[in-house]
């Protein structure tokens, strides 16, 4: 049974790759189409709205979806009745807050967005939840071709519907492209919702409640603290520059975070076996797989640094070619995310959710507070640098509480500080070549000979498994 869970991580974790390539690829190809349908102030409007969704979800769903890792050990046996009735508690709790909302809603709307922007927000915060609670369900059950599936049918319908939308609300179009956000994301939503519901027939079970919100509630704060550190950047370059500062800005974010596309993949495959693991106190396995995992996410976001001012420039139209600048550090604060997420594994599974709530509050005012006297004095790029900084903070904490207040020894973490510290300085560096194309492109083709050197055994090993899962089973 190890060794079929073992080639069920290393085969999710492969194809997890590949589909989230794909559906990075998908938004690549229509990244010049909407910036080309939209003004900079259109695709601040309408990311503006995602950023209050991301904000607001991490209270309607009581954050429920973070028992559901140790649940897949501690109710083996009654996976689905869990899932079923968590997902309950979570709309039900969703209903309530739309309802609220709505009675004290004004109405010429709120948030800078009309009533019926505000009643799709909450309605969409209401049966989202339940596309997480389905993937992750599959996520612990290694099956990963419906994990995928959802992704993709999400990304692809997304993509026809907006740019359909935008072609026809010429007039609208920031309302346009939150439709076509919105409308998929509902449909696949109520799908989850109901099969869900169908496999597991539990509505209601005062154990699986009580369970769920002693590991869920801690983590609302952490939860509210995490995605401020990632999005208040955007609502405080609206509040203190413009909506086409915001465009700017979110535009150069999204190429920064492209890498995170590979990451959260490795790490949908890498938590359920690192689970196991844990459970079964096999710390050096753990501590060896997982120290190759982070070298690569350094040598993956060096040379990802190196190419974004291309990556921006075949993307984006002339206008947004500045964004450039975000690229880099918020590369490296993606990467940081990558290192600490190594120890918010293991506090999550020890239950010690309030280390997490601490941690993340702590670096989010951290944030908040370098946000504030940054962005007025250099404007939003010095948002990209403040990001940078809170994650390093934040992955500090989180080593800090491991190590000394649970005493868990599972990483190289004096390793994995000096490899950040490196990756970091030398990635600031390569940003300082983007004006001198040919030699930036000397130091990547010389980076890559060295690595290609040192990491020979690692490359061929990954070559192999890439023919042995390509190859026609017969």
């Amino acid at each position: 049974m190890e060794e079929n869970n073992g080639s069920k991580a290393v085969k999710s974790g492969f194809w997890y790759v590949i589909s989230n390539v794909l559906i990075r690829a998908v938004g690549i190809i229509t990244a010049p189409i909407y910036t080309r349908l939209l003004t900079t102030a259109e695709t601040g409007y309408a990311n503006n709205f995602n950023n209050y969704v991301t904000i607001i979800t991490v209270v309607t769903c009581l954050c429920l979806i973070y028992s559901v890792g140790r649940a897949k050990i501690d109710f083996k046996d009654e996976f689905d009745a869990y899932m079923s009735s968590i997902q309950t508690l979570s709309s039900l709790f969703g209903m309530v807050v739309l309802v609220l909302v709505m009675l004290i809603c004004p109405a010429e709307g709120m948030l800078g967005f009309t009533r019926f922007i505000i009643f799709l927000m909450f309605f969409l915060l209401t049966i989202y939840p339940s596309i997480d609670y389905q993937q992750y369900k599959y996520r612990f059950e290694y099956r990963y071709k419906e994990n995928i599936a959802i992704s993709l049918v999400i990304t692809i319908s997304t993509v026809i519907l907006s740019v359909a939308l935008l072609l026809i609300m010429k007039e609208d179009r920031g309302f346009a492209k939150i439709l076509g956000t919105v409308i998929p994301q509902l449909i696949v939503g109520l799908w989850c919702y109901f099969n869900i519901l169908k496999k597991g027939k539990t509505f209601f079970k005062k154990e699986y409640w009580i369970y769920a919100l002693k590991i869920g509630l801690p983590m609302i704060p952490h939860g509210l603290a995490l995605i401020l550190l990632a999005r208040m950047d955007t609502t405080m370059i609206a509040n203190m520059c413009t909506y086409s500062d915001v465009g700017l800005y979110t535009s150069g974010y999204t190429i920064g975070t492209l890498l995170m596309f590979i990451t959260n993949a490795i790490g949908n495959a890498w938590l359920p076996w690192f689970n196991e693991k844990l459970d079964k106190e096999e710390y050096e396995a753990i501590g060896e797989k997982n120290k190759l995992l982070m070298e690569w996410g350094c040598i993956l976001t060096l040379l990802f640094v190196g190419m974004a001012p291309l990556a921006v420039k075949i993307l984006y139209a002339p206008s947004y070619w500045e964004c450039m600048w975000v690229v880099p550090p918020v590369a490296l604060g993606t990467l940081c995310q990558y290192f600490y997420t190594n120890y918010v594994n293991v506090e999550l599974f020890y239950k010690k959710t309030w280390l997490i709530a601490v941690n993340s509050i702590i670096a989010a005012f951290i944030n908040w507070g370098l946000n504030f006297v940054f962005i007025a004095r250099y404007g939003y790029i010095a948002a990209a640098y403040t990001t940078l900084a809170g994650y390093f903070i934040l992955m500090l904490l989180h080593l800090f509480c491991t190590r000394v207040i649970m005493k868990k020894k599972i990483y190289a973490d004096l390793k994995y500080f000096v490899l950040m510290c490196i990756t970091i300085a030398a990635g600031l560096l390569l940003m300082l070549l983007y004006e001198r194309i040919l030699v930036r492109y000397l130091v990547l083709i010389a980076l890559a000979a060295v690595l290609a050197i040192i990491k020979i055994r690692d490359i061929m090993a990954f070559i192999g498994i890439i023919k042995k899962k390509l190859k026609p089973q017969g």
